[in-house]
């Protein structure tokens, strides 16, 4: 049975990412979003790079790094305090929240277990009703939300 605890953490955890649902249509700079400040702000490579104690070619490559997706949080969030900005990051669930995720996942789980039960029946000669099918389906359903198996993101 999922506990109170566990059903608390989804909770938790759904609410502490929906603000950053406003966040899903930004568009991220191309040349990322340190370029994209230091130049609004006129600030040269070698002055961003004596604000962070490093050469202006450590600049350019800090900047490309952020543009291509390999620039560590650390560095991301120095690079940001040396332009007087503060590096905000989460995640936006693709579809819904973390409940939804969990409950489309079980339900996939459960057709797959109904699926090969109903298989097995109908080689017996026992084959089910589709409406008997769907609520098998939806039963397994909510017996995989309930006890969160270790087997759900197998």
């Amino acid at each position: 049975m999922k506990t109170s605890n566990q059903r608390l953490l989804i909770e938790q955890a759904d609410r502490k990412l929906q603000p950053f649902r406003n966040l899903e249509t930004i568009v991220i700079p191309s040349k990322g979003w340190i370029n994209t400040v230091r130049a609004a702000m006129k600030m040269s490579l070698r002055q961003l790079g004596n604000r962070l104690n490093i050469s202006p070619q450590s600049v350019k490559e800090i900047e490309n790094r952020e543009a291509n997706g390999s620039l560590t949080i650390k560095s991301l969030k120095e690079a940001g305090l040396a332009l007087n900005l503060k590096l905000v990051y989460g995640f936006i669930p693709m579809h819904g929240s973390i409940e939804e995720m969990i409950g489309n996942r079980a339900y996939e789980l459960a057709s797959e277990i109904v699926a090969r039960t109903s298989q097995s029946m109908k080689l017996e000669d026992q084959e089910n009703k589709e409406e008997r099918l769907k609520k098998a389906i939806e039963m397994k359903a909510s017996e995989i939300i309930d006890k969160m198996p270790k087997y759900l993101w197998d």
